[in-house]
This record gives C-alpha cells, sequence and structure tokens, in this order.
C-alpha cells in the first residue's frame, strides 16, 4: 500500500515560496501596494511584441507547436544577434529556445548534472538556481562572492574563491552578471580568470545573462567568446524586453551537446509556446533594442533615487538592491521587519532567499512603476529608520 501523500525528498525539502509567505497580508491591504519583492517590470512590451499584435491571418500556425528547438526564424535572428553580440561564430544547432530561462537553465542541468554532482554558485545567487540544480539531483554549493559595493571584484580573489570549492565531484560554475541581487556586473578581466579556471579543471560553465541589457555604467562582458567549448550562455526575452509572462529565452552553446539539451526540454515543455516565439522574433528585428535602451535609462534612474534614499551605492546593473539591514533588526531579526514593511504595503524579499544572508534584503525597483516604487522605497527607509 503506497504512503500518500508520497511525494520526492528533493521536492519536499523545497521551498514552496521563494520571496515571500506574506503575499496573504498583502492582499488584505487596505492602501497601496509596492510589491518590490519580484524582478519584473512595468513596462508594456514594443509595439510588434504584444500578445495583441499577433493573429492567425497574420502568422498561420500561431496556436500549434513549434519545432523542439524553436522556430526556425527565431533561431536564425538569434544567431545573428549573438555573432554580432559576442563575437563568435554561432550556427543555429548552437541555440536551443527554452521557456525563459528559468527552462534554459533546467535544460542546462539536467543534461551536465548527475545524481550528486556538485554545481558551485557564486552567492547571493538568484534562488532558482539552487532548486534547479536540486531538482535534477546534484548539489549546489555557494561560494561567498560579491563584496561590498564600495569594493572591487578582482580576479585574484575570485579564482581563490571558487578554486576553494572545487572538489571531485564539481562538474560545473555557475555565473550571474549583471547580478541578481547585488546589482554588481562582474568585470571583464575576473569572467576570464573564471573562464580559465574552468577549462583548467575541466568544469562546465553557466553564464547567466539575463540581464545584459541593463549595465549603468562601462559595458556588459561576455562570457561565452572567453570559453565557448564549454559555456552556455543564457537569455530572456523577459527580461531584455519586458515579456515574462511569455516565457521565452534561449540557450546558446557547444553545438555537440545540444541534442542532450534538447531532450531534457521535449521531455520537460515539449517546445516553447509559439506565439511568444514569433513576438520575440518581432523584438529581435528593432523595436526590442529601441525598448531597452529607454527602459535602461528609466531603469538607471530610478535605482540610483532608490539607492541615495537608502544610503547604498547605485546599482552598476540589473533591476536590484541587496541590503544589509543588521543594524535596524530587533529580536524579531528580518522577519519582523519583512512584517512591519506588509503593514504598510511594502513586500522585499528576504535575504535567506538568496544565499546565507540573513540581515539582508532584497528590493527590485522596477516592478511597479518608478514613483510608485520610490514610495515603496520610502516606506522601507522609515523602517529602517534612514
Amino acid at each position: 500500500m503506497p504512503r500518500y501523500p508520497h511525494v520526492s525528498p528533493v521536492v519536499a525539502a523545497m521551498p514552496g515560496r521563494i520571496y515571500s509567505s506574506l503575499a496573504h497580508r498583502m492582499a488584505a491591504h487596505p492602501g497601496e501596494t509596492y510589491p518590490l519583492h519580484v524582478g519584473d517590470t512595468y513596462m508594456e512590451p514594443a509595439v510588434g511584441c504584444r500578445m495583441q499584435d499577433l493573429t492567425v491571418a497574420d502568422h498561420p500556425g500561431m496556436h500549434r507547436y513549434s519545432s523542439v528547438q524553436g522556430d526556425r526564424a527565431l533561431l536564425d535572428a538569434i544567431c545573428a544577434r549573438t555573432e554580432r553580440t559576442q563575437g563568435v561564430p554561432t550556427p543555429r544547432d548552437a541555440v536551443l529556445v527554452t521557456a525563459g530561462a528559468t527552462g534554459g537553465l533546467g535544460a542546462v542541468c539536467g543534461a551536465l548534472v548527475g545524481l550528486g554532482d556538485e554545481v558551485i554558485i557564486l552567492a547571493p545567487f538568484w534562488p532558482l538556481i539552487a532548486g534547479i540544480v536540486h531538482t535534477m539531483g546534484g548539489k549546489p554549493v555557494p561560494v561567498p562572492f560579491f563584496p561590498d559595493a564600495d569594493t572591487p571584484i578582482t580576479p585574484e580573489a575570485a579564482v581563490k574563491a571558487v578554486e576553494a570549492a572545487i572538489t571531485d565531484r564539481t562538474v560545473a560554475l555557475y555565473v550571474n552578471t549583471p547580478h541578481n541581487p547585488t546589482g554588481r556586473v562582474i568585470p571583464q578581466p575576473v569572467l576570464a580568470a573564471l573562464a580559465e579556471l574552468t577549462r583548467k579543471h575541466d568544469l562546465w560553465l553557466l553564464a547567466d545573462e539575463v540581464y545584459e541589457h541593463y549595465v549603468y555604467r562601462g559595458e556588459h562582458a561576455y562570457t561565452r567568446p572567453l570559453a565557448p567549448e564549454r559555456t552556455f550562455s543564457n537569455h530572456s526575452f523577459s527580461k531584455a524586453y519586458g515579456m515574462a509572462g511569455n516565457r521565452c529565452g534561449y540557450v546558446v552553446g557547444p553545438p555537440e551537446v545540444m541534442p542532450e539539451l534538447r531532450k531534457v526540454s521535449t521531455h520537460v515543455w515539449y517546445s516553447t509556446p509559439t506565439a511568444s516565439q514569433i513576438a520575440a522574433y518581432n523584438a529581435l528585428q528593432g523595436p526590442g533594442d529601441a525598448w531597452a535602451a529607454k527602459a535602461r535609462d528609466l531603469y538607471a534612474d530610478v535605482g540610483a533615487r532608490a539607492a541615495a534614499r537608502l544610503g547604498v551605492p547605485a546599482p552598476e546593473g540589473s533591476t536590484f538592491l541587496f541590503l544589509d539591514v543588521a543594524d535596524a533588526l530587533d529580536d524579531r531579526g528580518v522577519d519582523g521587519l519583512l512584517s512591519d514593511c506588509v503593514d504598510q504595503g511594502l513586500l522585499v524579499g528576504p535575504g535567506e532567499s538568496f544565499g546565507p544572508y540573513p540581515t539582508h534584503v532584497r528590493l527590485c525597483f522596477t516592478s511597479v512603476e518608478p514613483e510608485r516604487a520610490l514610495r515603496g522605497v520610502d516606506v522601507l527607509a522609515r523602517c529602517l529608520g534612514r
């Protein structure tokens, strides 16, 4: 007689809510609310890239399956864009269109991570990557990596931190830049040193570059050109062009390994929604880059204003601030602070969602309109006594 309910021990150990268990209280709040806990944008996609812009007359078959790898026109557009931005030859068989970057990283880990294999994750980290590695039977190994915003990230410190965590079970290194949650941007010399380290130890390199368009000082450095034979770069139309609800992204990796990723994607989501791929293709024809340029200016402004109000350095990239609030906590800890914030309509992410950071919180300054986001930041500042 089977036990009821019976679930996988791996899944049973995973949190059901990543960012907040207080959403039910937020829903009952009588006044204005500030949901700054989830990374999203208040902006609608560019004209021509919205679902309302797509018709069956213009796109026969938009409600049918696409190929597992992706729509041919979109694949070719991705190849052209990738060769232009990364300077690395990118044949069609190096690309897989995915159900967002989350699906892409799931396919990568499903193909590369075996039972008990270790994946080094630079901490603090995007919470879902730890869950993805767990789901595939692997072990995420967080490595504290990002110093405070006033301290440069150096190649020597980066290599020392990561190499100390490598064991005979390590199969991959996960690198995210521009970074969620800290807002840091990893410099090219640091990426080059890490790429060489993965080559030295024969590891895969998982590059999460979903915020590639959102660097506010300097330029984004791509990881794949540094070690194309072992790098899987993950990209997102959600973050790039405000299309999170479409669930469309892509992975670019070594062509000889991509069939293994397609095996995983086939048995998890089969094919990425066809209508979403059409919208993504339209974004790559020009409207998306114009949209992203406008968004970058708006995001940089509100991020700098939010940081100034909280007394922390402006973000270098992405759409987040990650604050150590230890000096404002009472004996209730971060949970007490989060509860006080919810009483005033604000949700932010607890630091422990991002690794061993029990005195931190994360906020996304683009999830609602700028002035509304800044009113939410004011709530946090008052709760912190700043």
